[in-house]
């Protein structure tokens, strides 16, 4: 239950320029990521609210932002967005899940709901021109 940030779109001299800003001023990296992080978060819950009917408010409660770290694959930093303390369920609702009854019959299924795909899809384009501003940002400051 995961909402992460694809960058591939970058050209190579943006990445190339991202790295650096990585390597030379990480402080700054990781304060973009974290906002940008929070703003995947806002726009996580909006959607949880827009789709979701039943309000327990442990949904709302669950939708987390986690720490920058440092991914494994690419070596770069990386953020996500998930579902933690007290909504352990929120996969059931992504994704959807059987209704069963109490004796183990299959009654029927509930859709899922998608709104942690749909939160990524259109929060895309805001991030990469987040990207580029940042970028133009810490050329100013000299990088």
């Amino acid at each position: 239950m995961e909402d992460g940030f694809d960058i591939s779109e970058l050209t190579k001299f943006e990445q190339k320029l991202l790295n650096l800003a990585n390597d030379k001023m990480p402080r700054e990296s990781k304060k973009f990521l974290r906002s940008q992080g929070t703003k995947l978060r806002k726009l996580t819950l909006q959607k949880a609210k827009s789709k979701v009917k039943k309000r327990s408010g442990n949904l709302f409660k669950g939708i987390k932002r986690g720490k920058v770290y440092t991914f494994k694959g690419n070596g770069g930093l990386a953020i996500r967005v998930y579902g933690g303390k007290p909504a352990y369920h929120i996969h059931l609702l992504e994704y959807g899940h059987r209704q069963v009854t109490k004796n183990g019959k299959e009654v029927g299924f509930v859709e899922g709901k998608h709104f942690f795909e749909e939160a990524a899809k259109q929060f895309e384009n805001t991030h990469y021109s987040d990207i580029q501003k940042f970028l133009d940002e810490t050329l100013d400051k000299g990088l």
